[in-house]
């Protein structure tokens, strides 16, 4: 992997990683504050799931497991 490739993509985890725990309080905020909306709060909780996914694969790409 090129080194501007990998410094591009370990960029885009940190974001990636930052808007998760963004997405994580407003998820535990919404749920807080008792008047949420169900369906404003399913969204934000796919996206969380989207963004986690993405983090994974990522996550594979960077740091291969390697079984010796």
């Amino acid at each position: 992997m090129a080194e501007a490739e990998d410094k591009a993509l370990r960029v885009e985890l940190a974001q990636l990683r930052q808007e998760h725990r963004d997405l994580d309080a407003a998820v535990e905020a919404l749920s807080i504050s008792g008047n949420s909306d169900a369906l404003q709060l399913q969204r934000l909780k796919k996206k969380k799931l989207i963004i986690k996914d993405r983090i994974a694969i990522l996550d594979d790409q960077l740091f291969p497991d390697i079984i010796a």
